[in-house]
């Protein structure tokens, strides 16, 4: 087990499982904005990431920061914002930091935990009809833990947002997706593999470094100038 994990971890892995399943159960019927505020108003925390018993996800997020390139951003977006903590941690390396999430309560909860960052700030939006008004704004986009939660995830939708996040960018600026991966023959670390994949083939990204660390992979992308 990797050093920064301790046993206790194992059960943060376990109630991420119950909400991920819960979330599965609920797409059956509902939108994936409704499951998930149905998940958020059960559990205002139903992931743990505030939990202070565990500390995989704090140190996950420290890591993933750690892989950026070596500059200060001006304009941060965190989309799939959850309750704002890779957001937070953003703001050491960015002058300004947008949170998105789909869920209105998460934005709630976020604004709440976090109102003691200025330059942190919070909104309601669908990942899949972002405003336009946000094109050309970030030099810096994060997509942590997301775009597996997105149903049907076929390659044509994963290119078409490719497509929407670059539109999001700067001329130079960088994409940083993260997504679970604990084993190649795990169908979500599969769909994980694809993900990434489709990413990396796209002609408006060039992928700058790609890492696997327990349990997740983190491909590092450069917005292609032309795009």
């Amino acid at each position: 087990m990797p050093a920064f994990m301790g046993l206790r971890d194992v059960g943060l892995f376990l109630r991420s499982a119950r909400t991920d399943a819960r979330i599965k159960q609920l797409r059956c019927t509902l939108s994936l904005s409704e499951a998930l505020e149905i998940v958020y108003t059960t559990n205002p925390d139903p992931w743990a990431s505030a939990a202070p018993r565990y500390r995989y996800q704090r140190r996950k997020y420290e890591v993933l920061l750690s892989l950026l390139p070596p500059r200060h951003f001006n304009h941060a977006l965190d989309l799939g914002c959850g309750l704002g903590f890779l957001s937070r941690l953003l703001s050491t390396r960015a002058n300004a930091v947008l949170g998105v999430d789909v869920a209105p309560s998460a934005v709630a909860r976020a604004r709440a935990l976090h109102s003691d960052q200025p330059t942190v700030r919070f909104e309601t939006h669908d990942l899949l009809d972002l405003p336009r008004c946000l094109d050309g704004q970030f030099d810096l986009v994060t997509v942590a833990d997301v775009l597996y939660y997105l149903m049907p995830l076929d390659r044509s939708l994963l290119q078409s947002i490719a497509r929407r996040i670059r539109s999001l960018l700067t001329s130079t600026g960088v994409c940083l997706l993260a997504n679970h991966y604990f084993f190649g023959a795990d169908p979500e670390s599969r769909r994980s593999r694809r993900i990434h994949d489709v990413f990396i083939a796209s002609p408006t990204f060039t992928a700058r470094a790609e890492y696997r660390r327990p349990f997740y992979l983190a491909t590092v992308l450069q917005a292609q100038a032309s795009a």
